[in-house]
């Protein structure tokens, strides 16, 4: 019994983590209410980087070209490809002067990693304000470039935007990508809001270009293949030079993978790179995991166990409410509402999935971004 005791304690203290994190934490983006800055006459270099990526490039870089705005340039980059985008980056510079192509040679001191072709791409942009996105991606509008551009000021001069996954063929997968997406961009946005922002997706942002040659660009995790994004925002952002985006206008979205093993290694990819973030984030980051963990855990046990069903489900259904109102408010704001609905599912998979990416992570390496 005695144990008994001691496992309920420690779930009532995961419990007030939870709703601590929620409320203080996570809210502050569920009820923060978009700022509207003064639109901005600056010139603005776009820059997408891709590695076998041709039908992606006809298909999404007209969406860029579209754009409604007056002054921006796009910059191409070609990661030494082996199929056709070099050729269709060059038909696109050949129709549109503003229209610039990078061509990267292969590389061995930086094989298959992106930094190095984002860096040559940087070098050669000609405004001092940059947006990225990928080569798989697309602006929801033509005022993307507009939505974003409006955030810089002499102060702000990162702006971390929403990437979102296309809602493809009602599947269980689409569902999780897009319940993922949103439930990190609430972590995210909301840690910038606290002004502690500790990452970014490169689907969706912009820095001046000073602020990259600042740091010497990528030189700090230049050997680790990933991390273009969320390693460079995790070094050089604060809360006096970071703004967020997230205006349904200035969405991006992507296309999400379609098999579970896919999208298992770039969640891979995508974890790894949190080990090296500061120590602060790691922390208050593997807290909130660890107590969702536990949560599950715990409850699950006690339950079987029998203990006190009737006060465990009562603080069941405390957390879940917590939770529901803090994930329903980001997920109408970010346009994904209909993911809350299989949210205990989701967010239990997740989880799990999480614990089996960390061990999987452990004990092999990925080496490359494409």
């Amino acid at each position: 019994m005695m144990v008994l005791n001691w496992l309920f304690i420690t779930f009532v203290i995961v419990v007030i983590i939870q709703v601590f994190y929620y409320l203080f934490i996570f809210f502050r983006f569920a009820f923060v209410k978009s700022e509207n800055p003064a639109l901005k006459n600056i010139g603005i270099s776009v820059l997408v980087c891709a590695k076998n990526e041709s039908e992606n490039l006809k298909r999404f870089i007209p969406d860029i070209l579209n754009q409604d705005y007056p002054k921006f340039e796009l910059i191409l980059i070609d990661d030494d490809s082996n199929d056709d985008s070099l050729n269709i980056m060059n038909s696109f510079k050949a129709e549109h002067e503003n229209v610039k192509v990078v061509h990267v040679k292969s590389n061995d001191a930086f094989w298959n990693n992106k930094k190095y072709p984002l860096t040559l791409g940087i070098k050669s942009s000609s405004y001092n304000f940059l947006l990225f996105t990928d080569a798989d991606c697309r602006p929801v509008s033509n005022q993307w470039i507009k939505e974003m551009s409006r955030h810089f000021s002499n102060q702000k001069t990162i702006v971390i935007g929403y990437g979102a996954y296309k809602k493809i063929r009602p599947g269980f997968l689409n569902f999780l990508i897009r319940f993922e997406t949103v439930f990190s961009a609430m972590q995210y946005f909301s840690f910038a809001l606290l002004g502690s922002p500790y990452m970014a997706v490169g689907r969706n942002l912009g820095y001046r270009k000073e602020e990259f040659f600042k740091v010497n660009g990528f030189t700090k995790h230049m050997h680790i293949p990933s991390g273009d994004d969320d390693l460079f925002v995790n070094e050089v952002a604060s809360g006096e030079n970071t703004a967020i985006c997230f205006t349904r206008n200035s969405f991006t979205e992507s296309i999400p993978e379609t098999t579970f093993k896919h999208w298992f290694q770039q969640k891979r990819r995508h974890v790894s790179t949190s080990n090296y973030y500061k120590l602060n984030h790691k922390l208050i980051l593997g807290l909130f995991y660890l107590s969702q963990l536990l949560f599950y855990s715990l409850a699950i046990l006690l339950l079987v166990l029998g203990f006190n069903w009737k006060l465990l489900i009562g603080l069941i259904l405390l957390r879940y409410l917590v939770v529901f109102v803090g994930y329903g408010q980001t997920s109408k704001k970010l346009k994904e509402l209909d993911t809350l609905l299989l949210l205990p599912i989701l967010e239990l998979f997740l989880v799990l999935m999480q614990l089996v990416i960390f061990i999987s992570n452990l004990t092999s390496k990925r080496h490359h971004w494409r």
